[in-house]
């Protein structure tokens, strides 16, 4: 029998590359200070060097909350992938919240994500929708809804993303156990959790934002990238040559996935918008 999981303690899990705006992990790293249920540990990897004004934001936090951080890394940048898998490796709890950089946590985040878990122990992954922004939090652009119970989402994630990575809390056991994030350097989350539904991982996702995710312009380019395209496009292959999703799932996304690829900026962000976007 592995250690029972303690449903009132978690451990945060950021990776930190030296091309972050200071202001922005500020803000990120505040938010989960002020959870309503405060993290007994905050792991942040440094993928590779990171800039003085980075370090400078750190060794603030380390000095005024030195029992709450962990900060581990190594010298030269490895990708988001495996930057994950190292900061598991160094986690203490069970219960790990994503977080990333430059986001800003709801306050009742954790606590509603911690409830979901303990409500039902048999989960192991527990998202929510997100509010999408581009200069301020009080001015949002959109939402991205997620399906809510485990049925829908083991449908959804077939074809798309049934997860916003940086708002999911799960368990490190459930992660490590399918051989934790892939080397890639693409949609790494949903080819994690793909991987973990197939292997019978039960998930949900709260139905409400519970993270005010920060867009910009330098996303947009990256959707638009072909680098994005294909990896999304050979994910879906992935989960078809290994029996989660159908050919049909996979060809509706290759063909999905290219048309959006080719068509004009203007029109793809007005389709995320549109279709994808609450």
């Amino acid at each position: 029998m592995g250690k029972k999981t303690d449903y009132k303690k978690y451990s945060v899990l950021m990776s930190l590359y030296k091309k972050e705006k200071p202001e922005y992990l500020n803000i990120a790293i505040q938010s989960m200070i002020d959870q309503t249920v405060r993290p007994d540990e905050i792991v942040i990897v440094k993928d590779g060097h990171i800039t003085n004004e980075l370090k400078t934001v750190l060794d603030d936090y380390q000095s005024k909350y030195p029992a709450l951080f962990n900060i581990v890394g190594y010298e030269k940048n490895r990708g988001l992938g495996f930057a994950l898998n190292y900061g598991l490796e160094h986690a203490k709890n069970e219960l790990i919240a994503r977080m990333d950089t430059d986001d800003i946590a709801k306050p009742e985040r954790c606590e509603k994500q911690l409830k979901m878990f303990s409500d039902n122990q048999t989960l192991s992954i527990v998202g929510a929708y997100v509010d999408e922004f581009y200069s301020t939090p009080n001015e949002i652009v959109s939402v991205r809804v997620v399906p809510t119970t485990h049925n829908a989402i083991n449908e959804f994630a077939k074809r798309r993303s049934a997860f916003n990575h940086p708002a999911v809390m799960y368990k490190k056991s459930a992660v490590l156990g399918v051989g934790g994030y892939s080397d890639l350097r693409r949609n790494q989350d949903v080819d994690l959790f793909g991987r973990m539904l197939f292997s019978g991982c039960k998930a949900a996702n709260v139905g409400e934002s519970l993270l005010w995710f920060r867009s910009n312009d330098a996303l947009a380019k990256r959707r638009k990238s072909w680098e994005n395209t294909k990896s999304y496009i050979d994910t879906i292959k992935k989960f078809w040559k290994m029996g989660y999703s159908s050919f049909g799932d996979y060809m509706i996304v290759a063909i999905a996935q290219t048309g959006m690829f080719l068509c004009p900026a203007k029109l793809q962000h007005w389709i995320y918008k549109k279709f994808l976007r609450g």
